[in-house]
């Protein structure tokens, strides 16, 4: 099986897992211990999450504190639900293109909701026009599902000429490139070769934030409950190894990019071909059945949208804010590589994409 849905999760670093497993067996089979116990077994593991969160902070801008939650998801509702603006009836304002953690949320609440449009490129207006009485301004780093990099240090600045907090999303930016600043900030530890299960939240010094989860006061009273060390070790150990592997990882997605243009040549890729990550290739072909494609093609994992919404049958909202037509939108798949994935693995995946896809007539 080839694997190229980087954007819903990646594979485990070795060296998070081994970090992992010091935590499941010991040390001195001890390693199950409780870092919020006072005893020597509890400190050991209260040592572990403190490395861990010394590494995972060095990827984030200084300025700030990062709290670890179960999910990026989790740490977006905790600032949404739980910012001083918000709680307080101000409005929310965010990108067409939201990850549904950000949209879906704010748009559960009763405050009034803003949309901020994106071109036909996918990008947010770098000086958008944020509404009178918005609180909350959210607008994602770089898109999971088109790839495109926002200009996010402008719009943090808009949002605060306009009296607003700046919440981003940096999940598919965070161990790839630098953290752009902002009021907080949610990123995922299984999107950088880490475990599932832990994300971490960073909130800009001053920000105070009312608890999602409450009965415990772990983690400053920002998110009650045990923390796993072995989650939270694991974590730390992929994002020092992003840290450090940063360019080199980079290096390799541009030659990962570079063939796949050359292999995808005669699809149109949706939104930025520059202004994005280049370990997300999202493209389309006219007239391709995309269900059949999948089913014809199975040695590879690939993706027609995000995995969060898979299964849903409802159009991209995202594909859809770019101006893609619904027949557009159900022509479109989305590849996703990284540090692992070989040329000769990208090679071989285009083959039977092209192959199946010609299979159809198209």
């Amino acid at each position: 099986m080839i694997y190229l849905d980087y954007q819903a999760t990646t594979p485990l670093a070795p060296e998070a897992r081994d970090a992992m497993m010091r935590w499941l067996e010991g040390p001195d089979g001890m390693g199950f211990a409780n870092p919020h116990s006072p005893h020597r077994p509890g400190r050991q593991a209260a040592a572990a999450v403190d490395l861990a969160r010394e590494r995972v902070a060095a990827l984030f801008p200084s300025g700030g504190k990062i709290y670890f939650t179960g999910s990026a998801t989790e740490a977006l509702n905790t600032v949404i639900r739980g910012c001083e603006p918000v709680r307080a009836g101000a409005g929310i304002a965010v990108s067409a293109i939201e990850h549904a953690a950000v949209w879906d949320t704010a748009r559960s609440l009763s405050n009034s909701f803003h949309e901020l449009a994106v071109d036909t490129e996918g990008l947010v207006d770098p000086e958008p026009a944020i509404a009178e009485g918005v609180g909350l301004v959210a607008v994602m780093q770089v898109n999971n599902e088109i790839g495109t990099i926002q200009p996010v240090a402008q719009i943090a600045r808009a949002a605060k000429a306009a009296g607003a907090l700046f919440l981003c999303d940096a999940v598919q930016a965070a161990g790839r490139i630098p953290i752009a600043h902002a009021d907080a900030i949610a990123i995922s530890a299984h999107k950088l070769h880490g475990p599932k299960g832990i994300g971490a939240l960073w909130l800009r010094d001053g920000i105070e934030l009312a608890p999602l989860i409450t009965g415990g006061a772990q983690e400053g009273g920002i998110r009650s409950g045990t923390l796993s060390p072995a989650l939270c070790a694991g974590f730390g150990a992929a994002a020092k190894l992003a840290q450090e592997r940063m360019q080199a990882d980079a290096d390799h997605i541009e030659a990962l990019w570079a063939k796949a243009l050359d292999l995808f040549d005669g699809w149109t890729v949706n939104g930025s071909a520059d202004a994005r990550w280049h370990g997300n290739l999202n493209v389309r072909r006219d007239g391709l059945d995309v269900a059949r494609l999948m089913s014809d093609v199975r040695n590879v994992a690939f993706s027609a949208g995000s995995a969060c919404a898979s299964g849903s049958g409802k159009p991209s909202r995202v594909l859809q804010a770019i101006g893609l037509s619904d027949k557009h939108v159900k022509n479109s798949i989305r590849l996703g590589f990284g540090r692992y994935t070989g040329l000769d693995d990208l090679e071989e995946a285009a083959a039977a994409i092209n192959a199946a896809a010609s299979a159809q007539g198209i």
